[in-house]
């Protein structure tokens, strides 16, 4: 067992480098005098960064090169990704839409992996009293949702699949605690959102789901780098992926784990926590043209709906050698 496990670890290591370096390793700026002082991680309320953050495994591997981690959490993956791209950030995981966005607004960023599916760890809620059975029923209705969010295009694909134009709801472009608020309050009559805030409507408000991910959008996490910081550190890169590769195959097989480590540290009860969990994908894999492709079916979708200001392509946020 440890020998295929080790074999997993050699292969996702090799695969991860065989994306990023194709010259990144040949720049010769990796190296133990280029090596940073500390390693900026973004993450959410959400996904295997938490559960690496508990746990403190990188801290360990990266302390032996004199390198220091820092942790910043963020609401949602639009403004994590324009931290990266501010050069505040180095590294965070997102969903599929926040990259696309970024792209638009003329980050540079690198894809370095991605989380197999979870389509139905989001969904749009309706409050446990609402009239409301169908999503086409939602024309004419408001909607919150987290502009440039996962959700967001779930939401886009949920009209769709029920008949409906994106314009024929009012759509109100909320961060997840200003749309709960508004949830509770009856200003807006569903909310499109991803766990943990979808597993704590559930469970302190009732929230009945209209519908989730499942059948209608893949819903994966994907990891970002700057541009600039895959290219100077790719073994710091390769580091962070066999960690989240590690914390991936022990929370496939211990999620109520997971959500005892997650729980204190999102701020959530264990209920809410084990829920979320329980909806998660693991199991980070290189970044391949078919996952490519299916971004920009995305982003093509957005440009259409005139969400994001330009066409974009997505290849161009793979390392400069292995674009398509």
């Amino acid at each position: 067992m440890n020998r295929i496990k080790g074999a997993r670890r050699g292969w996702l290591r090799n695969a991860a480098l065989a994306v990023l370096s194709a010259g990144l390793l040949a720049s010769g700026t990796a190296n133990a005098q280029s090596a940073p002082k500390e390693v900026r991680i973004g993450f959410q309320k959400y996904g295997t960064l938490v559960i690496l953050k508990a746990r403190g495994t990188l801290e360990k591997r990266l302390a032996e090169k004199g390198i220091e981690v820092k942790w910043t959490e963020f609401p949602f993956g639009p403004p994590l990704l324009e931290a990266i791209n501010l050069g505040s950030l180095d590294v965070g995981t997102v969903g599929e839409a926040p990259p696309i966005f970024a792209q638009a607004a003329g980050a540079d960023l690198v894809y370095i992996g991605y989380e197999p599916a979870a389509p139905a760890a989001e969904a749009l809620l309706v409050p446990k009293d609402s009239p409301l059975r169908s999503v086409a029923e939602l024309k004419g209705k408001r909607v919150a949702v987290a502009k440039g969010s996962n959700a967001n295009y779930l939401l886009v694909k949920l009209l769709e699949n029920a008949g409906l134009k994106y314009g024929d709801v009012e759509v109100s472009y909320l961060a997840p605690a200003d749309a709960r608020a508004a949830f509770e309050s009856g200003r807006v009559a569903a909310w499109s959102i991803w766990d943990p805030f979808y597993a704590s409507a559930e469970k302190q408000l009732g929230a009945r789901v209209l519908a989730d991910g499942k059948g209608a959008v893949a819903n994966h996490q994907y990891y970002l780098a700057s541009r600039a910081f895959a290219e100077k550190h790719p073994d710091i890169v390769t580091i962070l992926i066999e960690e989240i590769d590690r914390v991936d195959q022990w929370g496939a097989q211990n999620p109520k784990e997971v959500a005892k480590f997650i729980a204190p540290l999102i701020g959530v009860d264990l209920p809410i926590a084990e829920t979320a969990a329980g909806r998660l994908g693991y199991g980070i894999k290189p970044v391949t043209p078919a996952v490519i492709a299916a971004q920009q079916s995305i982003a093509d979708r957005f440009f259409e709906l005139k969400l994001v200001p330009k066409q974009i392509r997505v290849s161009d946020a793979l390392p400069r050698e292995v674009r398509r």
